[in-house]
């Protein structure tokens, strides 16, 4: 048994599109649904109350859609509303905070790791308690990252700008000797070049798309909903933001043509 139904991903903006790529990579026969909320973003500063009105605004649309599993490619708005999520949908939801946690005990020889991410992310607390909940020893410190997501959305990730603000805000992380870092917003993997320079070759950089993916081809393999049909896959694109944009930046990230439709949502 299979379904050729696609699969739903979200985010505030371009960000989710790391775990696109990534998709797109390991499970290259499955369709894929993705919606960008450019028109809200960034939801790192937003009460947690909102980012979840959001959050549900979006999944009740990729249902309406008919998708078979949805992915929260945010890391904010996993922090904000995933076990909810779990309960109000029929259909398997993955997060990409679990997954990032896994990757990053899986990279770190000294057990000293650092998270980035939005201030909602941060301030939720949820990888330093995740990564506890899989091994108390572990040192962990945060750092809110508060420019980076709109250095991304604003295409500026090769400027003297962003190597900056990257400098700036990574300085006080860099003071304890961590060798693994998570990059805790999937907007910081477009950033990538520029904090693996400001780190060092010494740390290593957690992109939690892949073990996202992962996770994602796992949970429709056991419940035998993975595409098995040898047709070329079909994805759709959608924003509440400027399409043509859209269509610009994103496309370039994903090295593929997309089209992109503009959506409104209630």
């Amino acid at each position: 048994m299979s379904s050729t139904k696609p699969i739903g991903i979200l985010d505030s903006g371009f960000g989710g599109l790391t775990v696109v790529g990534e998709v797109l990579r390991q499970l290259p026969q499955e369709n894929i649904l993705y919606v960008g909320d450019k028109a809200r973003c960034p939801y790192g500063s937003r009460p947690p109350e909102e980012v979840k009105k959001f959050l549900f605004e979006i999944m009740d649309f990729l249902v309406d859609q008919g998708v078979k599993m949805i992915i929260i490619a945010c890391n904010t708005a996993t922090a904000a509303g995933l076990e909810e999520a779990r309960h109000r949908y029929s259909v398997p939801v993955v997060g990409v905070i679990v997954p990032g946690s896994r990757a990053a005990i899986s990279t770190t020889k000294t057990g000293r790791i650092g998270v980035i991410g939005t201030e909602n992310t941060i301030n939720s607390d949820a990888y330093r308690r995740e990564l506890h909940r899989i091994n108390p020893r572990l040192f962990v410190t945060n750092r809110a990252c508060k420019p980076f997501v709109q250095l991304v959305e604003s295409d500026l990730t090769e400027t003297d700008e962003a190597r900056e603000i990257v400098e700036e805000y990574l300085s006080s992380i860099r003071e304890h000797h961590i060798d693994t870092l998570i990059l805790g917003c999937t907007h910081y993997p477009l950033l990538a070049p520029v904090i693996a320079s400001v780190m060092g070759e010494q740390v290593e950089l957690i992109n939690s798309a892949e073990e996202t993916a992962r996770e994602a081809s796992t949970v429709l393999s056991v419940k035998h909903q993975l595409n098995e049909n040898n047709l070329a896959p079909h994805h759709q694109f959608f924003t509440t933001g400027d399409p043509e944009n859209f269509r610009k930046i994103g496309g370039r990230w994903l090295h593929m043509d997309i089209d992109v439709t503009r959506i409104e949502l209630k």
